[in-house]
């Protein structure tokens, strides 16, 4: 697997560190970067990202990067933010996204047994069969930090259930996403990981 040309989209995310620390750990030394040529020549491209969809979006503009993951044709993931800014749209700041996954970022919606932020361990839930998923057990159980969320639809690998089902793993052509920290999902992160980095 070391092989691999990995890059981190240098974006902001400030869970860049520890993606890139995960990475390490599969034998990956994966790349920060925010050059677009750079990007484009990686043959697995990951996009962290930590805090509103707003921001996220505008750290983004900034570094002219719009465009160039929107044409993207090697895999790509998004990590936490980053899965939620492959969307079309969230409802958090009202952003307009990447758009390259069809669907809504939506508020979780709180209730007594369901606090917002989404904060803690959960099971995932297989909702169609995907290579990411191959030999993840089953309960298999990751780590959430979130507020906003995508329903279960079309492009739903897995879920989560909180109160509704909520999308835990995308994917989208070449655009996965998930919306927990693979990089804090112990083992099972690091399978789901490994997952998306093989052929």
């Amino acid at each position: 697997m070391s092989a691999r040309d990995v890059v981190l989209v240098d974006a902001g995310g400030t869970n860049i560190g520890s993606v890139r620390y995960a990475l390490e750990r599969l034998g990956v030394d994966a790349r920060i970067s925010g050059d677009a040529g750079r990007i484009r020549r990686a043959s697995h491209v990951i996009l962290p990202g930590v805090g509103a969809a707003g921001p996220g979006m505008a750290r983004l503009h900034k570094a002219g990067l719009v465009d160039l993951i929107r044409g993207l044709e090697q895999p790509v993931l998004g990590v936490c933010l980053g899965m939620q800014l492959l969307f079309d749209h969230s409802e958090e700041g009202d952003t307009a996204c990447l758009g390259v996954i069809p669907g809504q970022v939506r508020r979780i919606e709180s209730d007594p047994q369901h606090r917002v932020p989404h904060m803690g361990w959960n099971a995932l839930r297989r909702v169609r069969e995907d290579r990411l998923l191959d030999a993840i057990p089953g309960p298999a159980f990751v780590y959430f930090v979130h507020s906003y969320a995508v329903p279960e639809g079309e492009s739903t690998v897995a879920s989560v259930d909180y109160g509704s089902p909520l999308s835990a793993i995308v994917r989208h052509r070449n655009f996965c996403g998930m919306q927990f920290h693979p990089e804090r999902s112990a083992s099972v992160g690091a399978l789901l990981l490994k997952n998306f980095l093989c052929p």
